[in-house]
Parts: structure tokens; C-alpha cells; sequence
């Protein structure tokens, strides 16, 4: 039995507009409309025999986060908070620390909650040749049967074979340009590196003392210091803050004389990038990956996403079109790669959309901004059954709530009253106030905010049942 450690991290900003700072590509249903990537990560588990997973993802993530871990069944699961970003080499030192903290030492299989797998059955078997060389105290990776001369991706050369399927690993390469990449494709001891990984707990955190003992001396003072609350793990910011950034490849496969690597041919992708997804996914005659309400005349080789109304395309080929409720994307398939480009714009320009949709998940519920103005802001706010918001007030806007559906229960003040379908209530500026759905079913409602600011830094909170100081 071994413990899946599985990394969360990340914004994609590849795969802009879709994926956002604070609702990035593992939390989207991008491959499978019933999933997300990190729930399909999750489900690829069934039918190998495994502890309960561990996660490991952003302070800001973690309630979207915990969410998606309970609809896959698996509510409580014990999340480990990044406050930043540190690369993967602290990510699993926190994991590995923790899970000998109580008293277990377990063979990890450490996964990315944002790859695609298509064939199930290749990567349970070699999860199953892994985890009898990580048993025997090798540490091994996985690598990925090439298809093509990627150009996108690390790569791994096959040593000597050892146990039973797999092989030392002769070299770690960088990515390459693309006459050596054809060049590796035509040798064959190439695979891809995959970013998965096996290893005892012991042995990944020796390792890590050996080549970098200052990642695993901060990662421990910080997972000490930090705090439990609920399933959260949270460590120590400060301390975490001064760790070396450091993915596992650089501080210990490439150093270690135990690096082993298991061939996988499963359909494997990073997914990072929209040509990527569109590569990935199943195509029409003319080559074209179409989802949502997308008409099409003379269009080819083309991925267009419609989220929320009619696209159509007349005389194009080789395009990405994605639109979303606040923002369209057009590029051609081969500059892709240029989205972050974007992203970077859209940050110098302190706009909101690199970070969020107009629709933002709040741990009780989502609001969607349906329109602003200059001193006016209306938000369509849905609460779910048996939720709260903050108890909070606000200094320069005051708020009109109307029910759409379902019944509020409203603190205003000294006041407390519910508030049915079709009736409204009124929060003056610098009013103590909180909102609850005391029902069954989602409560609905329409918010209209005024006011001199309109800001969500703007919130000074009370009390917060999910531990919440702001946003």
C-alpha cells in the first residue's frame, strides 16, 4: 500500500482565459466535463490498493481545493497549505515530513493534479513496477514513451535495466530544440519526463539532507511551527518563505546514485498549453475540437471553447478561440506559448482578470459580478444550504439584498430576520452584518452594492467559521 502525495500547485497561465490565478487549470474541467484534472487524478487511483490521498496546494485554494476532494469522496482528507509557491523538492519534503511525523513511513507516489492519462490500465501497471523498486529503496521516476519530437518537455535516457521494468536512469536532459528531439525520437533510450514520482518517505528526505539540507532544514522548522486547522496543515510563512526554490529534479533525482525510471506508455500530457489540449482531445473531420454552442463554416485544425454564448467561424484554420464570460482569446496554434504574455500585460495593468472570473468560489457558495459602474456595483450571489458568510462590515458601500430564491437568514445590526423569495433588505455603510442560508435548497440572491469603493479588500471581518481573516 502506498500513499498518493498529490501536487496542486500551480496557476497555469498557459491556459488563460480559462485558468486563473485563484481558479487555475487543476481545478477546471478541462478534458473530462465531469471532472476536474485534479478529480480525474483522484479517480485514475481506483483499483490500485492505497492510503487516502494527500494534497498539497496554495493557501489560496483550499477551500476549492477540499471541495473537490469531498465530492470525489473523500471529505477530510488532509491538505497541506503552501503560503507561496516553492517548487516541487519543499512541496514533497513537507508530505514526507509529515507523514513520518505520524509514525509512518510510507512509499509515496507523488502525482500533478494537472496531468491527463488516457489509458488507465498502463499506468496502474506501472505504478505496480514502481512501487516494488521504491520498496527496495530506489527512487524512481516515470517516463513517458515519446510520440513525437516534443520540444516542450524534459527528458530522461534509459541506463541498464534493474528489477522488474525498470531501468537506471542514464542522464536528465533539458528540453531541447527540435533537431535533438528528432534525433532522441530516432534513438529510442529517450522518454519524456513525466513529473511522477515513487520513493519511500526516508529515502526522498536522506537524499534531500545529502544534496540540499537547507530545504529540508526549512521545510521542517516551518511544518513545526505551522498550525492545524480542521484538515489544513498550515506552515510557518516566514520560514517557509526563506526556502530555496527547487524542484525535486535538480535537488535530488539528478543527484542521487538510486534514480531509477519506469516506462509508461498511458497517453500521458502535461496538458500545458492549448495546442496541448487540443491535441489531446477527439476531433471532427475537418480536425476540429469544438465545446460548447460553436457553428462553423470552412474552419480547420481549430480548438474553439464556448463557455457562455454562440461562437462561430468562417475561413479560419489552426486557431484557438476560447471565450469566457469576460474575456475572448484568439491565437494561432503554433504561439501558444505566448499566452503568458498576456497574463504578464494583464497583471502590469493590475487587472483583475489574471487572477479571477467574473464568477469567484467563495467556501460557502459563488458570486458572479453581472455589472459595475463607477459607484455601483451588481452581484448575483448563490449561498448553499446550511452556509454562512463572514460576520463583517464594510466602510464605503452599502448593500441592497434581494432574494431571488430560497430563504436568508440576515444579520443587520442588532436586527436578525429572515428574508424570503421576492423581499429585500437594505445594510448601510459601517453596519456589522452577516448572510446565512438556514434551508435545503441554494439560496439566490441579487446584490447591489454603492458606494465610494467597491473593492473586496473592503472587509473587515468578525467571525468566520471557515478561519478566514480577509478576501
Amino acid at each position: 500500500m502506498f500513499l498518493p502525495v498529490i501536487i496542486a500547485g500551480g496557476s497555469g497561465t498557459r491556459l488563460w482565459p480559462l485558468s486563473r490565478q485563484l481558479n487555475p487549470k487543476q481545478f477546471l474541467p478541462l478534458v473530462d466535463v465531469d471532472l476536474t484534472m485534479l478529480q480525474a487524478t483522484i479517480k485514475r487511483l481506483d483499483g490500485l490498493e492505497h492510503l487516502p490521498p494527500r494534497l498539497i496546494c496554495n493557501e489560496h485554494h483550499r477551500f476549492l481545493a477540499a471541495e473537490q476532494l469531498r465530492q470525489s469522496g473523500y471529505d477530510g482528507v488532509k491538505i497541506i497549505l503552501e503560503p507561496a509557491g516553492r517548487n516541487t523538492a519543499p512541496a514533497i519534503a513537507l508530505a514526507a515530513l509529515q507523514a513520518i511525523s505520524e509514525d509512518q513511513d510510507p512509499v509515496m507516489l507523488v502525482l500533478a493534479a494537472d496531468h491527463l492519462i488516457q489509458d488507465i490500465d498502463s499506468f496502474h501497471c506501472g505504478v505496480r513496477a514502481a512501487l516494488a523498486l521504491a520498496e527496495g529503496g530506489k527512487l524512481v521516476t516515470f517516463g513517458v514513451t515519446p510520440t513525437h519530437p516534443e520540444t516542450g518537455y524534459g527528458y530522461l535516457r534509459r541506463g541498464e535495466p534493474i528489477g522488474s521494468g525498470g531501468f537506471k536512469v542514464d542522464r536528465f536532459v533539458e528540453k531541447p530544440d527540435l533537431k535533438t528531439a528528432e534525433a532522441y525520437l530516432a534513438e529510442g533510450d529517450y522518454y519524456w519526463n513525466s513529473g511522477m514520482f515513487m520513493f519511500r518517505a526516508s529515502r526522498y528526505l536522506g537524499e534531500l539532507e545529502r544534496f540540499q539540507p537547507q530545504i529540508l532544514s526549512v521545510c521542517r522548522e516551518a511544518l513545526a511551527k505551522g498550525q492545524q486547522d480542521m484538515h489544513f496543515t498550515r506552515v510557518d510563512s516566514d520560514i517557509f518563505a526563506s526556502c530555496p526554490d527547487d524542484s525535486i529534479d535538480y535537488a535530488v533525482m539528478e543527484k542521487t546514485e538510486d534514480a531509477v525510471m519506469v516506462p509508461m506508455d498511458a497517453g500521458w500530457s502535461d496538458i500545458g498549453s492549448w495546442s496541448a489540449l487540443w491535441e489531446a482531445g477527439i476531433k471532427n473531420a475537418d480536425g476540429n475540437l469544438f465545446k460548447g454552442d460553436v457553428l462553423s463554416e470552412r474552419t480547420s485544425g481549430s480548438y474553439v471553447h464556448a463557455a457562455h454564448r454562440l461562437v462561430a467561424t468562417i475561413g479560419v484554420e489552426d486557431l484557438i478561440i476560447v471565450e469566457t464570460k469576460d474575456a475572448v482569446l484568439v491565437a494561432h496554434k503554433d504561439h501558444v506559448q505566448d499566452v503568458k504574455k498576456i497574463v504578464d500585460k494583464l497583471k502590469d495593468g493590475q487587472r483583475y482578470e489574471h487572477a479571477n472570473h467574473r464568477e469567484v468560489y467563495r467556501p460557502w457558495g459563488v458570486y458572479d459580478c453581472i455589472d459595475s459602474g463607477e459607484r455601483y456595483q451588481v452581484k448575483r450571489i448563490t449561498v448553499k444550504p446550511g452556509e454562512k458568510l463572514s460576520v463583517q462590515m464594510h466602510h464605503h458601500r452599502a448593500e441592497h439584498w434581494i432574494v431571488v430564491s430560497g430563504t436568508a437568514r440576515v444579520t443587520n445590526g442588532e436586527k436578525n430576520y429572515l428574508v424570503t423569495e421576492n423581499q429585500s433588505t437594505f445594510i448601510p455603510i459601517g453596519q456589522i452584518h452577516a448572510l446565512e442560508n438556514p434551508g435545503m435548497i441554494p439560496l439566490e440572491l441579487i446584490e447591489v452594492q454603492s458606494g465610494a469603493y467597491l473593492g473586496e479588500d473592503d472587509i473587515v471581518r468578525f467571525e468566520d467559521v471557515y478561519g478566514r481573516v480577509k478576501g
